[in-house]
């Protein structure tokens, strides 16, 4: 890695590969460049490695080469067998035996040409570009719990939330899952597809020096996540979830296919769902962890100790840890000791210090390759869970799917589909900063491009009765929340996801928005599971007036910060007058920056100029697009 050091693939595999009339050279420079790696699975056309031995869930692999008994010195390898090879596979999204509908079935089907493979796909792949398994075929699923059969990609995108590649008689398909939370990265290089599961090893393939993809970073600094196929580099691109790239053997070429994933297909209707019919889901969800020692990070939330509740409920073997969010507050320490106390759970605070700020800080980017501003507080937690190496049940999704969270009275009462994606796209942004960060024309092209995208990453949801939930989930939740348990949790450690399963996700789409207001729904499903738990204090409500100080505010911090803005600096047009006398007057008159939208705007620059000091060296052209306009 070029900087720092790659994770280590205990929990789910790191992957790379290539479809299409690769160049065997350019795939062994691919393979070299990222974690120690070995042959899975090579055909005419398609070619696997994995960092663990990866057995296919249908068919058999082809010149699969299995690593000698301890091998894989090297970052990122583990000898250990991987734990996708059973029915616990990996990180653990607690779906059901459920299967989807097949991929050719229901609206959403999208299949059109990839971009920079020419005219002429095979529109009509068929039963081979939707993934089943023909005689002679293999497939190949990694991250979550994975198939047991030949399945459709999209059955194994949306019921595994698992990315994969099959290899059938008439076309290999490479897929994510339906939300994409496993990244799958990848290099146009014209008659072929290169891929992996990180960005850094895709780069050494690409021509350098790298172009700034301003689009990316334009999202990042106003969201705090990218959109799209979007990446930091305008070469490497990120899969959207629910997509596959298709190479048809018959026609050569590549085409990408993009589905609507079960709950976009199946409308979900009003059926009555109670607080007691959510809990019941949630102890279906955690079922399979029952002979498993588990982790809940406790904080609080609703999410957390409603799940703490489930699992004391089954009796599960838990343990329960939290640490500081470094949002000024710190009541998410005292909040959790009531409830870990209550239930009578193993409770332990992992502590922080404000002068390991930019380590921290520098170690998060890094790992999550600078995608996002968020989770620099997770940092210390993350490495203590990867020494504990228990199972960590986390809240994803619980939010927006079970108390509206991000979205607005605008956006519920709004008259028309572009009221409702402005009122959505308001929420979702950074607020206003106590004076202007950005230059008037950086904003401008940022607040076009943004909107733009953003219009595009929930375009399928337009008029969907749960497109408010679902539009949040497919793009806050997806690409900047997921990044904490997918990628600094694991992929050593096995995250779970129990409000991501297929029954209970259904469920909770199908509550109306406005019983959910308020939280109304969420207390009512607390109170289901555990009354006198729900009735402790929560950061979900009034909060005491008190204040600590901003790890990220702190002297080592400041003096971090303004050494990345100086970076920031060096790109012509991006920061305002008054941004610029800022960073001219040194770190100490960062303390100003304490507001909310503030630090937000302030960890994107610092986001970005941390990037530039990483990669400033390979990139090209600095001069962004509104720089260039007359």
């Amino acid at each position: 890695m070029r900087n720092g050091e790659w994770p280590r693939y205990a929990a789910r595999p790191y992957v790379c590969g290539a479809m299409g009339a690769y160049d065997p050279a350019r795939l062994e420079l691919l393979t070299k460049a990222g974690p120690s790696v070995h042959l899975a699975h090579r055909s005419p056309g398609a070619a696997l490695f994995a960092s663990t031995p990866l057995a296919p869930y249908a068919g058999t692999a082809t010149g699969a080469v299995e690593p000698p008994p301890g091998a894989g010195g090297g970052p990122g390898h583990t000898s250990a067998a991987y734990a996708g090879t059973g029915a616990d596979a990996g990180p653990d999204y607690a779906s059901a035996p459920h299967v989807g509908t097949s991929a050719g079935a229901g609206p959403g089907h999208t299949s059109a040409t990839h971009a920079g493979a020419g005219p002429g796909a095979d529109a009509g792949l068929g039963l081979a570009s939707a993934g089943r398994t023909a005689t002679g075929g293999v497939s190949f699923a990694w991250g979550e719990r994975r198939p047991e059969g030949a399945a459709s990609w999209l059955a194994v995108a949306e019921t595994w939330e698992a990315p994969g590649l099959i290899d059938a008689p008439g076309a290999v398909t490479l897929h994510t899952g339906a939300f994409g939370l496993v990244d799958v990265y990848y290099l146009d290089d014209g008659d072929a597809i290169y891929f992996a599961g990180a960005i850094e090893p895709l780069l050494a393939l690409a021509r350098r020096p790298y172009e700034v993809n301003w689009d990316a970073w334009a999202a990042i600094l106003k969201l705090t996540y990218p959109l799209l196929e979007d990446t930091p580099y305008r070469e490497i691109r990120r899969l959207p979830g629910s997509t596959a790239l298709v190479w048809s053997r018959e026609t050569r070429r590549v085409s990408v296919d993009r589905r609507a994933p079960r709950w976009v297909r199946e409308e979900p209707f009003d059926r009555g769902v109670t607080g007691g019919d959510m809990v019941a889901l949630l102890h279906e969800a955690l079922k399979p962890f029952d002979d498993r020692p588990v982790l809940v990070p406790v904080s609080g939330g609703y999410d957390s100790r409603l799940l703490a509740s489930i699992a004391v409920a089954r009796r599960m073997d838990v343990r329960s840890w939290t640490t500081s969010p470094d949002d000024g507050l710190d009541n998410d320490l005292d909040f959790a000791r009531y409830v870990t106390r209550e239930l009578g759970i193993p409770h332990r605070v992992v502590p922080q210090d404000a002068a390991d700020h930019p380590a921290e800080a520098r170690w998060a980017a890094r790992r999550l390759e600078y995608l996002t501003s968020h989770h620099a507080w997770y940092s210390p937690f993350a490495r203590e869970v990867h020494k504990e190496g228990r199972p960590v049940v986390d809240g994803l999704a619980g939010g927006p799917l079970m108390k509206n969270f991000l979205i607005t009275a605008d956006a519920v009462g709004a008259g028309s589909t572009a009221d409702r994606q402005a009122a959505l796209l308001a929420a979702l942004a950074t607020g206003e900063p106590h004076l202007p960060m950005l230059s008037d024309q950086a904003l401008a092209f940022m607040d076009d491009r943004v909107g733009t995208a953003f219009a595009r990453a929930t375009s399928m949801l337009r008029g969907h009765r749960s497109e408010l939930p679902l539009s949040v989930l497919h793009t806050r939740t997806a690409r900047g929340i997921a990044r904490s348990p997918v990628n600094l949790v694991g992929p050593e450690v096995t995250p779970v996801f129990p409000f991501l399963h297929p029954d209970l996700f259904d469920a909770a789409l199908s509550v109306p928005v406005d019983r959910k207001e308020g939280g109304r729904f969420y207390q009512e499903i607390l109170r289901a599971a555990n009354p006198r738990v729900a009735a402790l204090p929560t950061t979900n409500g009034a909060l005491p007036h008190r204040r600590v100080p901003l790890r990220s505010g702190g002297p080592a911090a400041r003096e971090w910060n303004h050494r990345m803005l100086v970076n920031a600096a060096r790109v012509p047009g991006l920061l305002s007058e008054p941004m610029l006398e800022v960073v001219g007057r040194g770190p100490d008159a960062l303390t100003d920056f304490g507001s909310w939208n503030s630090r937000f705007w302030l960890r994107g620059l610092v986001l970005f100029g941390s990037w530039i000091a990483d990669y400033g060296d390979v990139l090209g052209d600095l001069t962004p697009p509104w720089a260039e306009t007359p």
